[in-house]
């Protein structure tokens, strides 16, 4: 390794009890997205400290911020997130118990990826400042990844322009570089709106809006026969009304809309909005419809995650302590019988895999660009900038995303060391990326190529800048 890699990795191995510490806070913390203001302000005083600018409250989001520090190219992007989910709440034990019950916890472990974010951007800046080389390194705080999609704001608001390339991570089972994409997503709200009436005295008389969106309901799912098999369609009834002996003036339904490619959740979209007027109809109710909000699937960059997975293979994989295997033998022993199995099939893990209970390697590098099926608002920043990201392990595997069973290992030293090997691999990328021009040029060539001819537009409605409270 050169120099400057000795200290990038030097300054992450020196501060990892202090970037533990403020993975745990903002994992005790627990704030849901749009509500971060502690678990934001913890990152900015951290980074301020570290000589970084910070902006606070960007793009209309009190709790999204820019630090940047240096100046000239390349201008390197680390994106960070630190949004909880809701009634998750989990101690960092390897049985349910939730520490405080209702409350939220950091099931996607976000706290572990906005850390390692933030530990990458300081320590590429002090490898760039001690060697005397120039580059602008920014940390972006993104906000409400799990709802709002924090990011696409940011995109729209210009935040991501003058970007050469952005890297991040995600906390989960495997220790892995790919080109594997994600599904886009349009996120939306359907309010009916009827006539209130006595269920029994004078029923004639109203018109039921809990009708309208269980017709609406009915017809999204004989929908579901005529969409592309990769596409999804959930919801849930936010407003049902009140008691059942008035007839509903008001009801409520909540869709997420997915499919591998932008154009095909438009395309469904509009059938969508079909369906929801003909269900009005039906029903002598009207509709509203409330574009919350939307998500294009991730562009895969090979430039930048071939270089992404040799430095995972450069750093190599975490070991584990006989106190943390067991941890995750425990966890394991949890689950349903054969979903742990089951996963790993799915995934098409080799047979060595099925003996470990905390990934132990590095995946071989894989083109393999079929869709992941979940949605990122990460997949807005590479429609607009090259973009790289990776997984480490931060649990055992099988534990199943957005549960308890992630909050407890994203708490505990499992997490903090996936978290560790996370920050290193990205700030040993972005320190090739500022060595290595010629890299840069590759990867913006290889994205302008993808994106030819498909304009990048903001799924947001027009007029729409900043996300809504209710989210």
């Amino acid at each position: 390794m050169s120099s400057e890699s000795d200290k990038v990795l030097g300054w992450i191995d020196e501060s990892r009890g202090e970037l533990a510490r403020l993975s745990d806070e903002i994992w005790r913390l627990a704030e849901v997205g749009l509500k971060e203001f502690m678990s934001a302000k913890l990152q900015e005083e951290f980074l301020a400290g570290q000589g970084f600018a910070v902006t606070s409250g960007v793009a209309g989001m009190p709790t999204a911020f820019v630090a940047s520090w240096g100046c000239g190219r390349p201008v390197l992007a680390f994106l960070g997130e630190y949004d909880a989910l809701p009634r998750l709440s989990q101690d960092a034990v390897p049985e349910r118990r939730p520490l405080v019950a209702g409350a939220p916890g950091h099931g996607c472990g976000h706290n572990l990826l906005g850390m390692a974010a933030v530990a990458a951007a300081a320590a590429l800046k002090a490898g760039l400042e001690a060697a005397g080389l120039s580059g602008t390194v920014r940390y972006y705080g993104c906000p409400a990844e799990e709802t709002a999609g924090g990011k696409v704001y940011m995109v729209k608001h210009g935040l991501f322009e003058d970007v050469d390339a952005a890297l991040t991570w995600h906390p989960g089972a495997l220790n892995a570089v790919g080109m594997k994409s994600c599904l886009a997503t349009n996120n939306v709200k359907f309010v009916f709106h009827g006539r209130t009436a006595h269920a029994a005295g004078d029923p004639h008389h109203g018109r039921s809006a809990l009708d309208g969106v269980e017709l609406m309901n009915v017809g999204a799912n004989y929908l579901r026969e005529h969409i592309i098999e990769k596409a999804r369609l959930h919801y849930v009834i936010t407003d049902g009304g009140g008691e059942p002996n008035v007839v509903p003036a008001r009801a409520e339904v909540w869709y997420y809309l997915r499919a591998p490619e932008r154009e095909q959740v438009e395309e469904i979209y509009a059938w969508l909005l079909d369906i929801a007027e003909g269900a009005a109809l039906m029903t002598g109710t009207r509709v509203e419809v409330d574009l919350l909000g939307g998500l294009h699937n991730i562009m895969p960059n090979k430039t930048l995650a071939a270089l992404a997975h040799a430095k995972m293979v450069e750093v190599g994989p975490n070991a584990y302590d006989e106190a943390e295997l067991e941890f995750g033998r425990r966890i394991q022993a949890g689950l349903p019988a054969g979903q742990r199995e089951a996963g790993l099939r799915a995934m098409r893990m080799p047979a060595e895999m099925f003996a470990q209970v905390i990934h132990a390697g590095v995946m071989p590098f894989s083109e393999d660009e079929t869709p992941f099926p979940a949605s990122t608002d990460v997949g807005d920043v590479s429609w607009v900038c090259p973009t790289v990201s990776m997984g480490a392990a931060t649990g055992p595997l099988g534990q199943p995303g957005h549960s308890w069973q992630v909050v407890a290992a994203a708490g505990s030293g499992i997490g903090h060391k996936g978290m560790l090997l996370a920050a290193k691999v990205m700030a040993l990328t972005g320190l090739e990326l500022a060595l290595r021009p010629e890299v840069v040029a590759a990867a913006k060539e290889e994205w302008a190529k993808r994106r030819e001819g498909r304009p990048y537009r903001s799924p947001l409605p027009e007029g729409v800048d900043s996300p809504k409270e209710q989210l």
